[in-house]
């Protein structure tokens, strides 16, 4: 039967709409996100992955081997930069958005394929994914041709659908120990649904998944030659698995970054598609049971490191049944749905640009959303490259940890740094991998005679550690005199540069370590007249401090008297420091910047130890009446 004229030509009409508001979203993000990824610095799990692709395994002992291969591949193409590391995974996130339109016009219709599009292009998670060089990007690719092969499949089993299966589920295993979920739960959807127990029948649907399964062949194999240190760390060690309350801000959490009503209507689709087709009802089920999952995980599971992005998987499981319910809303609902998520998009985005700007970093440099990870390793690397360049031939750089050490070695195009032990090298699973390389380094006796710049970022340890840390570095190298203090914007990121020329024979020689220290008032931000005091506590061990100096904008501007008592810190460092001031560590310094126009300065100081050495503390803003 024929529709009749205006009907028709009305549907075009909104079917041409969808599509063309979809390409020009798709174009637009597109295209910022690489702007952004020649522009963003490198993430430090970007350049541990880059560091794993300059090592060509079949896997590590933080992920399988497929992140790492990619990332070499864009090198090999376009030189170590940043869009050549990232350019791989911009290209996969690219091809999301058109798969999902394809799947879903082909399991409903074409209007509602590209309003599934668009909604994968406006989901912050999936709208950004790409700009970092992550696994998420490639397991994300691995869960939607998993989807896609499932929709096939319960409809009609073929070779086509259980290759497209393979595939996916071969990627999956290939990128993170995370897609074990997507399995798990696929596995159970379609023994849920009558369709997929008849799929599961046939033996290409079982070939397949012994393809995939093989995939994990040389993730197994990795843990097994190593004591499954990567098992371990993954699904035991980072985990505290004992219930705790924290998990209940998986709601706000997830609301925030899938954008509130966005949230809602994606659980609201689930829930509807319980009555729909054998499609709808693998959807719904598929996406429920990953986001009911990782929530109920989330309440056992490590709370320390980010984790806001594990549900994705089940958001894209979901955006197929989006558009269906959004037909039923009234419109206010509509706009409301698509323009949180297109704000959330833009806030996300927003971020990014924030911190590919050194002004902006700069600014926010004495907050607590400064984006440390980001920041300062081209400035690091220069220092480095200068100081090294001072130095004996033959000299080696020693990083404190994985995240300098491959934040270095991208910036140096040297991927054999050697690395001390460190917590954060257990924390994020690096360090059975560093050993491997052998590439871990204890100091002495090992670099006996050798020349070493050593390079010690002070904020990957507590502030309260920090001390325990230098003490740690003594024993590993000796005395740690003269350091050269490397401040990236003011000080939100503090390095040291410590010259051995060579290395000593042992260690036995009494601590010298650098400052701590840290200055009470005024507070970041606080407002000031032009005359104020300001107050804190240095210590040096093994040496002492001589002199405190303030300074704003970097100028000194008065010297403090230092030697006052402050018995907080005494009990604070007891059984700790060896600085034979102690009590009296305390100083105060009347600055009088009466000359100074009002307006924000930064606010530091300038600490020289009775060696004659001269550190510059981090720094904070203040303002000036």
């Amino acid at each position: 039967m024929r529709m009749p004229t205006d009907i028709s030509r009305s549907f075009d009409v909104r079917l041409w709409s969808a599509r063309e508001i979809f390409i020009a979203l798709w174009a637009t993000v597109t295209v910022l996100k690489i702007v952004f990824a020649t522009r963003l610095p490198l993430f430090v799990d970007e350049a541990f992955y880059w560091q794993e692709g300059q090592h060509l395994a079949w896997a590590y002992s933080d992920l399988p081997g497929l992140t790492a291969w990619l990332i070499r591949l864009g090198t090999e193409i376009g030189g170590d930069h940043l869009l050549a590391v990232r350019g791989p995974f911009l290209l996969i996130a690219a091809v999301l958005p058109w798969w999902m339109a394809g799947l879903v016009s082909r399991e409903f219709d074409a209007r509602t394929g590209w309003l599934a599009g668009i909604a994968v292009v406006l989901l912050p998670l999936t709208g950004t994914l790409g700009l970092l060089a992550l696994p998420d990007v490639p397991m994300t690719l691995a869960t939607l041709m998993c989807m896609d092969a499932a929709a096939r499949l319960i409809r009609r089993v073929d070779a086509g659908s259980a290759l497209l299966l393979a595939a996916g589920l071969a990627i999956g295993a290939l990128s993170h120990y995370r897609f074990i979920a997507v399995i798990g739960v696929g596995i159970v959807a379609l023994l849920v649904l009558p369709e997929g127990r008849r799929a599961l029948r046939d033996p290409r649907i079982w070939i397949a998944i012994a393809f995939g399964a093989a995939a994990w062949a040389p993730l197994l194999a990795w843990n097994l030659d190593n004591a499954e240190a990567g098992l371990r760390f993954q699904l035991v060690d980072r985990h505290p698995w004992a219930l705790h309350p924290e998990g209940i801000e998986f709601l706000p959490v997830q609301a925030a970054v899938a954008t509130p009503v966005l949230f809602v209507a994606l659980l609201a689709a689930a829930w509807q598609a319980r009555r729909g087709n054998a499609a709808s009802r693998l959807f719904a089920l598929l996406g429920g049971l990953l986001i009911g999952g990782f929530f109920t995980l989330g309440f056992f599971a490590d709370t320390e490191r980010v984790s806001f992005h594990w549900p994705l998987p089940g958001y894209l499981a979901l955006i197929p049944l989006l558009p269906a319910l959004l037909t039923a809303w009234p419109r206010p609902a509509r706009v409301a749905t698509w323009a949180t998520a297109a704000l959330g998009l833009v806030l996300f985005l927003g971020y990014y640009a924030t911190v590919s700007t050194p002004t902006v970093r700069e600014r926010t440099a004495a907050t607590k959303w400064y984006p440390s990870n980001f920041a300062g390793w081209t400035t690091l690397a220069a220092a480095v490259a200068e100081a090294k360049a001072d130095m004996p031939p033959g000299t080696r750089i020693v990083a404190d940890n994985f995240k300098v050490g491959a934040e270095l070695g991208f910036a140096l195009g040297d991927p054999r740094i050697l690395v001390l032990d460190h917590p954060l090298n257990r924390a994020h699973g690096r360090a059975p991998q560093l050993r491997l390389w052998g590439l871990e380094t204890r100091g002495v006796p090992e670099l006996a005679g050798t020349p070493v710049l050593l390079v010690v970022g002070t904020d990957d340890v507590k502030f309260s550690e920090l001390l325990d840390r230098y003490h740690v570095l003594c024993r590993r190298f000796g005395p740690l005199t003269a350091p050269e203090t490397v401040n990236v914007d003011h000080g939100g990121r503090r390095f040291l540069l410590l010259r051995f020329e060579p290395v000593p024979d042992s260690a036995d020689a009494d601590c010298a370590t650098p400052v701590v220290a840290h200055m009470d008032t005024p507070g970041t931000g606080e407002r000031v007249e032009r005359r104020f005091r300001a107050t804190g506590w240095a210590i040096k061990d093994g040496v002492g401090v001589a002199a405190v100096r303030i300074t704003l904008d970097g100028e000194v501007v008065a010297e403090a008297e230092y030697g006052q008592s402050n018995p907080w810190v005494a009990r604070f460092l007891r059984d700790r420091s060896t600085d034979g001031a102690h009590p009296h560590v305390g100083f105060t310094a009347n600055v009088a910047a009466t000359t100074m126009p009002a307006g924000m300065y930064w606010l530091g100081m300038e600490i020289e130890g009775t060696d004659g050495s001269v550190e510059i503390w981090g720094q904070r803003r203040i303002e000036l009446e």
